[in-house]
């Protein structure tokens, strides 16, 4: 190796040494060259279009494009055939955000309404809501000043200041008018009072924007125990749904994903929408269609959906049965045996029954035995095939022979497995 060289400084310079160069830049932070390109999430979301969504879009600008060139042709004036072709578009694009492409899948003609309007209780009584509830603990505190009375098991009626009634009045102002956005931090600790019912009421939740009622489902769902959501959904949000439905023959987007939102708590939401809805026994085929694809299209553990079939079986019959049955049994659970009894019953209670079933029940009725005809006892499989006899549909209760007769029945497969063992 060579000699280092040294280095040579003038009389009139002096040389730092690399060491204190590096120390004194150090001090100072030095822009990188390298420039990072940013992109927003928006944009990221924005790249993708559903494909179904795409060949839409497509299709509807090839119609615009032909009317546009007849248009040109012709000069009439604006094209009806346009203008129909975008409503069309809209409204399928509607359904498909709320789930109503599941609606497809059951169709009722004018005779098939009429037959399920057999089943349905034409004396419709008035649903009880929050305000009936609250006033009528009002009323009964007013007879005895000195307890705090408790009506259907929760509800505490107090002394509301008029600071605070004023308050939550400009609360329910604003949900009136509300869009989006944040929320008054009043409106979200109202689960955690004692009285939340009582200050609910205040805000009057029945004319809340369905955006409100989407956010006010998705802080009492959080905050409150099973119980409370229960009675939530069921005095509140139950209610504004139903309301909808029959105003607009259709349900609001956000009223429907709030109903999703409520499965947060499944056990609050059979209890306190689905139950309810089943025993009042005068559910539109409509509600049961748009409620049904709530379901459908979300995930619910198999003991919630297992206790809500139990339930729904051994209460008296409407289309809505049929149609809530056909939805959670399409979800394919394995189902405990006393469950599978359960619609085994159900269905033979039709044996004796002279009225013309609807579609419905025959559709119900064959995916039952599609998915737990192994489930069944040879005796409850003897049982249905002599079902059919009297409860006959030309073109379904075929194939159900079918997947009974195919059927290998439980105590039948023990019975094979015995000889096996020994």
């Amino acid at each position: 190796m060579g000699k280092s060289k040294k280095l040579k400084v003038s009389k009139g310079e002096v040389r730092r040494s690399d060491l204190e160069t590096q120390l004194e830049d150090d001090k100072f932070a030095k822009p990188t060259a390298r420039v990072k390109a940013k992109r927003s999430r928006q944009d990221e979301d924005d790249e993708f279009v559903d494909s179904s969504l795409s060949k839409k879009i497509l299709r509807l600008a090839g119609h615009q494009k032909r009317d546009e060139e007849g248009v040109e042709q012709d000069n009439p004036g604006p094209s009806d055939a346009s203008l129909g072709t975008l409503e069309d578009f809209e409204d399928e694009f509607e359904d498909e955000m709320q789930g109503d492409d599941y609606c497809n899948k059951i169709e009722l003609d004018e005779d098939e309404e009429r037959t399920v309007d057999m089943f349905l209780n034409k004396d419709r009584k008035e649903q009880t809501c929050l305000a009936d509830i609250v006033m009528a603990a009002i009323r009964s505190k007013q007879s005895d000043f000195e307890a705090v009375q408790s009506v259907n098991g929760g509800c505490q009626v107090q002394d509301i200041q008029p600071e605070v009634k004023e308050l939550y009045q400009g609360v329910g102002k604003m949900l009136v008018k509300y869009r989006s956005g944040k929320l008054p931090k009043a409106f979200k600790i109202i689960p955690r009072l004692r009285n939340w019912e009582q200050m609910l009421l205040i805000t009057e939740p029945e004319n809340w924007s369905a955006a409100a009622v989407y956010q006010g489902t998705r802080i009492f769902a959080s905050n409150l125990t099973e119980k409370m959501t229960q009675r939530f959904y069921n005095l509140v949000l139950l209610p504004r749904v139903r309301d909808d439905i029959a105003e607009y023959k259709r349900l609001n987007f956000h009223l429907y994903q709030a109903l999703r939102k409520a499965l947060f708590k499944p056990a609050a939401f059979m209890r306190g929408i689905l139950i309810p809805l089943c025993e009042s026994r005068d559910c539109t085929l409509r509600e049961a269609i748009i409620i049904g694809s709530v379901l459908a299209r979300n995930s619910i553990p198999s003991l919630h959906s297992g206790a809500a079939i139990m339930k729904i079986a051994e209460l008296e019959y409407t289309g809505a049965t049929s149609v809530f049955i056909r939805i959670l049994l399409d979800k394919k659970y394995a189902l405990p045996y006393r469950v599978t009894d359960a619609l085994v019953f159900h269905f033979l209670r039709f044996g004796k029954d002279e009225r013309q079933l609807p579609v419905l029940w025959h559709q119900s009725f064959l995916t039952f035995v599609q998915r737990y005809k192994n489930d069944i006892s040879s005796e409850q499989r003897d049982a249905l095939l002599d079902l059919l006899r009297t409860q006959n549909h030309h073109s379904i209760s075929a194939e159900v022979r079918r997947e009974l007769q195919s059927a290998q029945c439980k105590d039948l497969r023990a019975s094979e497995s015995e000889p096996m063992d020994q």
